[in-house]
C-alpha cells in the first residue's frame, strides 16, 4: 500500500459543499460523476497537489444525516497544510471561512482552527 487516495466527507448537498470547497477553500475538482441513482461521486483536493483527496458523499439516511459536521465528535479531524499560512488565512476570512481563533504560532508551525460550511473543524497549518 502506498498512500490514503480519498477520504470521504459526508454532507448534505453536493453543490453547496462544491461551492465551499472549491470557492471559500480554493479546492480543486478533480471529478463529478453522476451515478446514475441520484448520487454522484464527487472529489475535491487543495489545488495543485495530486495527494490525498475528499469525497464528498451526501448523505443517504438518517443515521448519515446526524453526522454530517459531526464526523469526529467536534474534534479537529482534517489538516490543510499551507507554505503561506498568512496569506491563505487572509483569503479564507474574505472568503466568509469562519475561524474559530486567532492565528497562533506554536513550536510547531502557524495554526488556526476552522469550521467548513457543515462545522467539521480543520486546523489552517503551516509547519514550522
Amino acid at each position: 500500500m502506498s498512500h490514503i487516495a480519498l477520504v470521504t466527507l459526508v454532507i448534505s448537498d453536493y453543490d453547496e459543499a462544491l461551492s465551499f470547497y472549491t470557492g471559500a477553500l480554493g479546492f480543486e475538482l478533480v471529478e463529478d460523476t453522476d451515478r446514475g441513482d441520484g448520487s454522484r461521486w464527487v472529489v475535491v483536493r487543495p489545488r495543485g497537489t495530486s495527494g490525498t483527496g475528499l469525497l464528498l458523499a451526501r448523505a443517504k439516511d438518517e443515521a448519515q444525516r446526524a453526522s454530517v459536521g459531526a464526523q469526529t465528535g467536534g474534534r479537529v479531524g482534517f489538516f490543510l497544510h499551507t507554505e503561506d499560512f498568512a496569506g491563505d488565512h487572509a483569503r479564507m476570512l474574505a472568503a466568509g471561512v469562519r475561524f474559530l481563533e486567532e492565528p497562533r504560532h506554536e513550536v510547531y508551525g502557524s495554526v488556526a482552527v476552522f469550521e467548513d460550511l457543515y462545522g467539521n473543524r480543520w486546523d489552517l497549518l503551516q509547519p514550522a
